[in-house]
């Protein structure tokens, strides 16, 4: 796939992206990294993104292998948001059309969807009610009560194992977290083609300005030979009605 390759050049913050095997290239691997400055921080949270046949068509799924507690993630992994569901007209599931999955979305797009979804999760419609009440308690009480906290810290703990025997360092830090994209080297060829056309647009602009000022009896500046410029002033208007009598 080329969006494997195109994550994989320039991967997203906070995301291992591997095959689950080599030959398969309909189902992937996935490390999430938990963001610096949340109750995920430090954590190594590993999940699988498996696509249909008709991919882009048909949303894939993705579900975390890892054990969590979270409001929208259900007992057996599997996340419930709203880009991963069709697009199918459900007036019921609450959701407007436009917030489900399309053609034009991709993993990049579902990637920031989950992390996002992590620290910020959605009570309406939860797919674990017991997490949703705790993780409200929790929020409503500005962390007065942290039963849900202490839950996912316990979490993050456990997956320090996992890490370590993946031979992953977890970054804990923003600067760690904020990865360096590799921006594929364009070709020269298109380089050479790309400036010689700047350079013939910016000739005509210098051309139409200068046509610009004369209409509008500007100052055009010259060259002479000595090396200094003179400013010449043109003007249109008659001058007839300016001579003395």
């Amino acid at each position: 796939m080329m969006e494997l390759k195109s994550l994989q050049e320039q991967p997203v913050e906070g995301f291992r992206i591997t095959l689950v095997e080599e030959s398969d290239l309909y189902n992937w691997e996935v490390a999430i990294f938990g963001p610096p400055n949340t109750l995920y921080e430090g954590g190594y949270f590993k999940a699988h993104i498996k696509f249909p046949i008709d991919y882009p068509y048909s949303p894939p799924t993705f579900r975390f292998l890892t054990k969590m507690w979270h409001p929208n993630i259900y007992e057996n992994g599997d996340v419930c948001i709203s880009i991963l569901h069709p697009p199918v007209d459900d007036p019921q599931s609450g959701e407007l059309p436009s917030e489900r999955w399309n053609p034009t979305q991709n993993v990049r797009t579902i990637l920031l969807s989950v992390i996002s979804l992590l620290n910020e999760p959605n009570t309406f419609s939860p797919a674990n009610v017991d997490a949703s009440v705790m993780f409200r308690k929790w929020r409503d009480s500005k962390g007065k009560d942290k039963e849900y906290a202490e839950i996912i810290r316990k979490q993050v703990v456990s997956t320090a194992l996992e890490a370590e025997r993946d031979g992953v360092k977890v970054p804990t830090t923003l600067a760690e977290y904020c990865v360096q994209t590799r921006v594929p080297s364009q070709d020269s060829s298109s380089d050479l083609l790309y400036d010689d056309l700047y350079d013939d647009d910016m000739e005509e602009e210098d051309e139409d300005e200068s046509e610009s000022e004369i209409e509008s009896g500007g100052e055009a500046s010259t060259t002479v030979g000595d090396g200094t410029t003179s400013a010449r002033r043109y003007d249109n208007q008659d001058d007839s009605g300016n001579e003395e009598s």
